[in-house]
């Protein structure tokens, strides 16, 4: 069998396997809908759906368990393709949106709005999550700023994201040490994350945040495979790579922003998404980023509904349980390879 007749069966197979990760992700998200203090089987919920059958069935599906689900997927699908993007763009498999950090920005907006009710942007119920959401952009900047001082290396990049997060995270625990002791468990409740209370409104900011992001790398793919080869060889073959890092290193914040200024800081799911991902179908980011995106998805879905069901009526931090689900399944796919 010829070269070209080898890389096009090879390809045809991982796309299949994108579409079974979608076919996956459809049949969660109908498990996931039907499960809750109120079962419902595929007909209640077709049911409820269009329309039709009982009205606290349907307030319960509409209301609260479809933006819920909904928040999982785009909030899911947003961590795993950021993280795709700032680790091909970083050309660094530790990295993740985190890196620039992100989270810890995220944090401390959140807990200067709780403990001391002061926020760059936003006013009343939305103050925490404009802050949040100003701080994890501010941080990413800030990360790109200082690199660019020392020529915006991957490694002075990463090194600037490192220092970003701890100044952060410092500042987090200076105001939970002169916090009052109900905004200190505001704070901590809000750092583990939780997809508990969503609306359709707040999903429309992963849902926003996906639309602009994807179809940008997407095009991108071919650019992002020669930075495989290094910043040398990319920048032979007419790549701007300092241009592209930015944007990777932007719209992953903007993504992580999206989501986390909502639930909280979720871990995890940018760290290993790709990397479940690539595992599977490689490094060609053409397959790679949707693979990531729908991986995420699945990951965080799948987590949310083992949080609200494990111990229920009560809920498990989707935080922690992001790591319990997610650690051994990527060591299980890491044994798996055997390298």
């Amino acid at each position: 069998m010829k070269a070209d007749e080898l890389y096009s069966a090879h390809r045809r197979g991982r796309v299949w396997f994108s579409i079974g990760l979608a076919a996956a992700l459809a049949v969660a998200v109908l498990i996931s809908l039907s499960l809750g203090a109120v079962r419902m089987g595929p007909g209640r919920i077709w049911a409820a759906l269009t329309g039709g059958g009982d009205e606290i069935e349907r307030a319960i599906l509409l209301e609260m368990r479809a933006p819920r689900v909904g928040m999982a997927v785009f909030g899911g699908a947003c961590l795993g393709l950021a993280g795709a993007a700032v680790q091909g763009g970083l050309r660094n498999p530790l990295a993740s949106p985190f890196t620039l950090g992100i989270a810890s920005a995220s944090g401390f907006g959140a807990a200067l709005a709780i403990t001391l009710g002061v926020g760059l942007v936003g006013w009343g119920r939305y103050l925490v999550v404009a802050n949040a959401f100003a701080f994890a952009l501010l941080a990413s900047a800030l990360s790109y700023g200082i690199a660019r001082l020392k020529g915006a290396s991957t490694h002075s990049l990463i090194l600037a994201g490192v220092a970003v997060m701890y100044l952060f995270s410092s500042l987090t625990s200076i105001l939970q040490y002169v916090g009052r002791r109900e905004d200190v468990h505001a704070v901590v409740f809000w750092m583990l994350g939780s997809l508990n209370g969503m609306r359709w409104r707040e999903v429309c900011a992963p849902l926003g945040a996906l639309l602009i992001s994807a179809p940008v790398l997407t095009a991108k793919s071919w650019e992002m495979n020669a930075m495989l080869a290094g910043d040398e060889v990319a920048m032979s073959l007419g790549v701007n790579v300092r241009r592209l890092k930015l944007m990777c290193a932007m719209l992953s914040a903007l993504m992580t922003a999206s989501v986390i200024c909502f639930t909280g800081t979720i871990g995890f799911i940018g760290l290993m998404a790709p990397h479940m991902a690539r595992m599977a179908i490689g490094a060609e980011h053409s397959l790679l980023f949707p693979c990531s995106a729908l991986t995420g998805a699945l990951l965080l879905l799948g987590a949310d509904t083992v949080s609200r069901l494990l111990i229920a009526p009560s809920e498990i931090p989707i935080g922690i349980t992001t790591s319990l689900i997610g650690i051994p399944f990527f060591l299980y796919l890491l044994m798996r390879r055997g390298r």
